[in-house]
């Protein structure tokens, strides 16, 4: 759900004060942000690697543990992928778009040939 521009306003300007009354706070608060987003992601590194391992190891012991490496994978990606949107959201970079990257207009034009 997107800020309206009030509100994004108003957090700029809250954040603001905030940096103002107390700066050794507000510096607190803008790191730990990036430190659990990147522990969480490797995390789930570690977890993706451990549920390959399972799923390739199942094949010669029981189904059921491939199975269950699988679900551990999943899990890691869905992780690794919240880790990585925490990380845009506290560098304060949510939608790529807005960042210059301009990928998806190149290949939305339209073609020359009449259709």
């Amino acid at each position: 759900m997107a800020l309206t521009e009030e509100e994004r306003r108003r957090l700029a300007q809250l954040e603001a004060d905030l940096a103002a009354d107390d700066p050794k706070f507000a510096n607190a608060l803008r790191g730990s942000g990036h430190r659990w987003a990147r522990r969480q992601t490797v995390l789930a590194a570690l977890l993706f690697f451990l549920g390959l391992a399972a799923l390739v190891g199942g094949m010669e012991l029981h189904w059921l543990i491939s199975v269950l490496g699988f679900v551990v994978m999943l899990g890691a990606a869905v992780l690794a992928l919240r880790g990585f949107e925490q990380a845009d959201a506290a560098a304060g970079t949510t939608d790529h778009r807005q960042s210059g990257d301009r990928s998806d207009e190149r290949h939305h034009r339209p073609s020359g040939d009449g259709n």
